[in-house]
């Protein structure tokens, strides 16, 4: 009984910051510099892994029994909890090697991390002073990387039953865990909603600031506005971007007879409709697919887009600033991957601004839609 008690206990007080199911969110202004230079981004990059990394230590000896207890959930898929927690590991150490590159012209952050064993001592020791230059940041951070795990746990434990981004079926699925450092690609779903949609908003945008994203539609969405406007101002909404396809509706794709039929009918028109613009990539609905699906999406020519950054900027979970301000932290934490914007939330147009103007100095890169998968 006493264990048991002190169980409960030691559970209660990891979550006691963070009730479950809270979205993470970073009030970026308690870091207390801006990101002017790449040296700036890899000292914030190096505290925001530290800061994970310790997270990730206070439950990575959680058994079964114990994950259940924490997440709030019935069953939990230990396979998938095990391989995400490696994975994060891994991610980790890549990352923080690549950050401390550095080093030699700040220090901050900087410590003696030579493999995994050291990576994680150096984590079980990290601590910042009241007197520290970052101790504001300090707190806020821990939380945000507390509900951050927590979400990633949370989907794990109930992959595949409940697919997600969280884990890829194959290698035809892909996110951004492959691309180079500091480089990220900028992605839009639901981006040609008739309303509400901000799809006309991001292109001139992007088209301005000489980029370029991929927006994933669904073939419904095409279809009408070919109704109301010809092809060609669909290719002039479209130029110098990428078009990949969500499916014919916005519905899991997991257990719907007719997911196929959705594919294909929507690869077909917009291929046809849009073929300077098209790229072979399908995006499920909320990351919603089948893990039985390899075969049909090679046979169709089709990687599954997935993604690594995600600013939960639909449902109005989060404030625009407040999602921007996810994605940075993200972004140095992972320092590399793929962002999924919602096109038809107006927040899109604070969020993406923001995002740009924070990272024009940090030495970071945008990917070009038409390499990205490749």
């Amino acid at each position: 009984m006493r264990i048991a008690l002190l169980l409960l206990a030691w559970l209660l007080s990891l979550g006691a910051s963070a009730a479950p199911n809270d979205v993470a969110t970073l009030d970026r202004s308690t870091w207390p510099e801006q990101l002017t230079s790449p040296t700036l981004f890899d000292v914030a990059s190096r505290a925001e892994i530290l800061m994970f990394a310790r997270g990730l230590l206070d439950v990575d000896a959680m058994d079964e029994i114990a994950l259940k207890q924490y997440l709030g959930l019935r069953t939990v898929n230990m396979a998938a909890i095990d391989a995400l927690r490696a994975r994060l590991w891994q991610r980790l150490l890549t990352n923080y090697n690549f950050a401390q590159r550095s080093c030699d012209q700040d220090a901050s952050f900087c410590y003696l991390v030579e493999d995994m064993a050291t990576l994680r001592e150096e984590a079980r020791r990290f601590h910042l002073d009241d007197n520290s230059y970052y101790i504001k940041w300090a707190a806020p951070s821990q939380i945000f990387h507390t509900q951050y795990r927590d979400e990633l746990l949370r989907k794990a434990a109930l992959f595949p039953q409940t697919s997600s981004e969280i884990a890829r079926f194959g290698d035809y699925e892909r996110n951004g865990e492959d691309m180079n450092d500091r480089l990220f690609l900028l992605t839009f779903d639901s981006a040609a909603n008739v309303v509400p949609d901000n799809t006309s908003w991001l292109t001139d945008y992007l088209r301005k600031a000489n980029m370029n994203g991929t927006f994933f539609v669904l073939g419904k969405d095409i279809q009408a506005r070919l109704e109301e406007r010809s092809a060609n101002s669909l290719q002039m909404l479209y130029a110098g971007q990428c078009v990949g396809v969500q499916g014919w509706e916005f519905r899991s794709h997991s257990h719907w007879q007719d997911w196929q039929d959705s594919v294909r009918r929507s690869v077909e028109l917009v291929k046809g409709k849009l073929p300077e613009n098209y790229v072979p990539l399908f995006r499920p609905p909320q990351g919603q697919r089948r893990g039985d699906a390899e075969g049909f999406f090679r046979q169709q020519g089709l990687q599954v887009a997935l993604w690594d950054i995600d600013p939960q900027d639909s449902g109005n979970r989060l404030k625009p600033e407040q999602s921007a301000q996810r994605v940075l932290t993200l972004m140095l934490l992972w320092r590399h991957g793929v962002i999924n914007f919602n096109a038809k939330q107006d927040g899109v147009k604070t969020a993406v601004p923001w995002l740009m103007a924070q990272t024009a100095q940090s030495g970071i890169g945008w990917a070009d839609c038409q390499e990205a998968f490749r």
